[in-house]
């Protein structure tokens, strides 16, 4: 078989399962719905991992293999790029969203959109590898777009919630503000470059660079970066583009994790990774990337210290994440930025399904404070994510550690404008994550056992998952049937291991080729961390005598006498602060600000529009004013049109005395 063929399949075989459940999953019920697209994704996976040894040994690909249209010598074309960059990210997208794919056999048994969820999954997996595999603009956009679109259908999947009809809207709207950005981006490069495909563009960069964007007179290149960046904003939920993204929570857990650990959130700093020949010419765009992406690791952060909800301390650790991912971006290191974004994917998912387990157990409660003693009930749940916290805080030998000292380090060695703060950011971070992160693992795993002290009333109203499998009755909580557990266990093993195999080759060695582009002389952060790399046995060493290890034990061990030894001392310093708390509680008011700003704005530009626009000019103007003037026409004429001979008459003499005038006056 031609390998352009296997690169065809890789994408179809999610496809072709997505179709199969949601059109004719009646027919093939919901044991053929779940068989059919794991079936697709496990292929997905296989072909990808057959496609990576095939890359590993020195072969790649890029070309068209569908010209959708031409017009003036710009092609429109469905194309792929398979390279290492490429294929790293079709094995973390196949294998997170096959784990996912089985986790939802158990986690969704009961649901009566079973074969519909699937659909969605599979069409999701689709989507997303589209996006990574294209190599141009186009397809990059349409992989964009869908990625967002069954984004929406998944947040809102329990459509008869008004809060997941709200969470859906609230991300779709948001990201479409990024992707105004985006497509504005990819117009410039239209414009200018005179084509989509990324090869061209980057062979056409240095003259890029030259030109200056004529309406506004900034330079071409910080003009398409900044355009491009907004679109990853929206995408990879960066401040202040981020506030749909705690919302989603109100989607199922399995896509929780599926959205926010490999697919759609990583989308963005994929694409910034790739776009790295462009961003090297603009050191203004990198600083802008550097200073957003600080601000979203450490705020975002702060945030998840007070969230009382399970998932929503994950969704707030995603945030913080890919806030670190993007600081990253903006020294320079690209590789560290999708090396976090590898190591994450598989310990974010784990905690992601760890937390889906762990409201299984807890008969759909997701309130952390009335959890407690699990370790004895639901031993795999715990140990996995045990391991998922500590890859999470970056505890040496775990994956987390090697991929987030790498950015601190990344951070440290560059003179980027904003380097600074965003050293003190991803410094402060590394103490925030341990914090809230083991204050969920103890409040849940460990201390007093408070299952049965949840409310009835909040346990029916707001904290169940989903309203028809919900048993609300109760008991002690459970460990999750094997397709649940199984997932864990699978996930928790590329948690531990994966950075400490890849992190020579990945960062040091040859892994990405040409795929990712360095100024060394400008951007020189990589070549010091190469100078002092000794390999990861003696990474990791060296990492228990740091300051970033030393900070993230001081988290652990605070949350550990807060929350088990004093749970006194919270509840008093969120009294002495409290309007520090009301601030945080408030998510910094930002959701306000675009209320009473966007939301309003465009209330009264609507209503401005419908009363000036609607009712005076088109109803008004055109209608009534069309029909009046008609009217006042008629009445005027209604007076020669009486039916009497005479007038008639009359009106012809007048008429002919009229024109003799005229004519006589002319001569």
């Amino acid at each position: 078989m031609e390998m352009k063929t296997l690169y065809l399949l890789v994408p179809l075989a999610p496809l072709f399962g997505a179709i199969i459940a949601g059109l004719f999953g009646k027919a093939v019920g919901r044991a053929g719905s779940h068989v059919i697209t794991i079936a697709g994704v496990a292929a997905a996976f296989v072909l990808s991992v057959i496609i990576w040894q095939d890359v590993q040994a020195g072969n790649t690909f890029n070309g068209a293999v569908y010209t959708w249209l031409e017009s003036g010598g710009l092609k429109l074309e469905v194309g792929f790029l398979i390279d290492k960059l490429t294929v790293m990210m079709m094995l973390v997208v196949t294998f997170v969203s096959l784990m996912v794919h089985v986790y939802t056999i158990g986690y969704m048994a009961e649901d009566p959109g079973y074969q519909r969820f699937f659909s969605y999954i599979s069409l999701f997996t689709f989507s997303m590898l589209m996006l990574v595999m294209s190599n141009n603009f186009v397809q990059l956009f349409f992989g964009w777009e869908a990625v967002g679109l069954v984004s929406y259908l998944l947040i809102g999947f329990w459509y008869t919630r008004p809060t997941a009809i709200y969470a859906n809207l609230k991300a779709f709207l948001v990201n479409r503000v990024g992707d105004f950005g985006f497509l504005l981006g990819i117009g410039l490069i239209a414009a200018y470059a005179g084509t989509l495909d990324y090869a061209e563009v980057f062979a056409k960069k240095d003259a890029l660079a030259a030109l200056t964007e004529t309406v506004t007179g900034w330079s071409l290149i910080t003009a398409i970066c900044i355009c491009l960046f907004i679109g990853a904003m929206g995408k990879s939920a960066q401040v202040p583009l981020h506030v749909w993204l705690p919302d989603s929570m109100e989607g199922p857990t399995p896509i929780s994790a599926l959205i926010h650990a490999a697919t759609m959130v990583t989308a963005g700093i994929f694409m910034v990774t790739r776009m790295s020949p462009l961003f090297e010419l603009s050191d203004t765009a990198l600083s802008f990337v550097l200073v957003i992406g600080a601000i979203t690791a450490l705020f975002m952060g702060f945030l998840g210290i007070i969230q009382n909800d399970i998932k929503r301390v994950v969704a707030y650790s995603t945030l913080s994440q890919l806030g670190y991912m993007t600081v990253a971006l903006g020294v320079s290191a690209y590789s560290v930025a999708v090396f976090h974004l590898m190591t994450h994917a598989f310990f974010k998912a784990l905690l992601f399904l760890g937390a889906g387990s762990v409201i299984m157990g807890c008969h759909h409660n997701q309130d952390i404070r009335y959890m407690g003693g699990l370790r004895k009930y639901m031993p795999i749940t715990w140990i996995t994510s045990l391991l998922g916290s500590l890859a999470l805080i970056g505890f040496p030998f775990l994956s987390g550690f090697y991929s987030k000292d790498s950015i601190i380090e990344a951070v440290h060695a560059s003179h980027i404008p904003g380097s600074g703060f965003a050293y003190f950011a991803v410094m402060a971070g590394v103490f925030v994550t341990a914090f809230y992160s083991f204050r969920m693992y103890f409040l849940v795993f460990h201390g007093k056992e408070r299952y049965d002290e949840l409310p009835h009333d909040e346990h029916h109203d707001a904290h169940h998952d989903d309203e028809y499998h919900d048993d609300h009755h109760g008991g002690k909580p459970h460990e999750s049937p094997w397709v649940v557990t199984l997932p864990l266990v699978l996930l928790a093993i590329p948690s531990v291991f994966i950075g400490f195999i890849t992190i020579q080759p990945m960062l040091f060695g040859d892994w990405f080729g040409s795929a990712i582009l360095i100024d060394a002389a400008k951007h020189p952060a990589m070549a010091h961390m190469a100078k002092d790399f000794h390999g990861a046995v003696g990474m990791a060493i060296h990492g228990l005598t740091t300051l970033p290890f030393i900070l993230a034990m001081s988290g652990v061990a605070l949350s550990w006498f807060f929350y088990l030894k004093r749970p006194d001392i919270p509840a008093a310093i969120q009294k002495a602060a409290m309007p520090i708390y009301t601030l945080l509680e408030n998510k910094y008011y930002f959701d306000k600000f675009n209320e009473v700003v966007f939301a309003a704005g465009a209330r009264l530009l609507g209503r401005g529009l419908w009363k000036a626009g609607d009712q005076t000019m088109i109803d008004g103007v055109m209608v009534n004013g069309s029909a009046a003037a008609v009217g006042w026409i008629a009445s005027l004429v209604r007076l020669f049109q009486g039916g009497r001979i005479y007038q008639y008459a009359f009106g012809m003499i007048f008429g002919v005395f009229a024109l003799m005038t005229l004519w006589f006056n002319r001569a």
